[in-house]
């Protein structure tokens, strides 16, 4: 699979998750609990591909989006600390719908910077032989992925 697509995919199935989590009433407490880890999940591994494999080979590839990796990785950053925030948080907490929203925001804003203004030069840059090749890597290494949203390496301070 195409690298990039692999990564739309990815986003999809987080804003489904989203959509899930937005309907649901204050009493489901439990509901919400089950979404949030599944977006604590998924949004760790794919934050942990992207930095790993991903943003480096699309650097390489096109080295003007170095700016637009770089905003993408200190996003990257507010993200999975919010992420381990909810990660420990109980559902019932008055602040737990409040912190997925403002998660939900930032993720929303990071997906459109990347499918809209950085994704298509990169596209172009490696060509699909590349980005299928790169695809490859990015499925096989999901498995192997951290699932603590703190040791994504964005997660540190350098």
């Amino acid at each position: 699979m195409d690298a990039i697509v692999l990564l739309r995919d990815d986003h999809k199935t987080v804003e489904k998750l989203f959509k899930q989590f937005e309907k649901t009433g204050d009493e489901d407490t439990d509901e919400r609990r089950r979404i949030a880890d599944q977006v604590v999940e998924e949004l760790t591994v794919h934050a942990w591909i992207e930095e790993q494999i991903f943003y480096p080979a699309a650097r390489e590839a096109a080295p003007d989006t170095t700016d637009h990796i770089l905003e993408s990785i200190e996003e990257h950053h507010a993200v999975v600390w919010m992420l381990s925030e909810l990660k420990g948080m109980d559902a019932a907490d008055e602040r737990f719908k409040a912190k997925m929203s403002v998660l939900m925001e930032n993720v929303r804003h990071h997906v459109e910077e990347e499918e809209k203004e950085w994704f298509p030069d990169v596209r172009k840059a490696m060509g699909r032989n590349r980005l299928t090749e790169l695809g490859e890597r990015l499925e096989a290494e999901k498995p192997k992925a951290p699932r603590d949203p703190l040791a994504t390496p964005s997660a540190g301070s350098r």
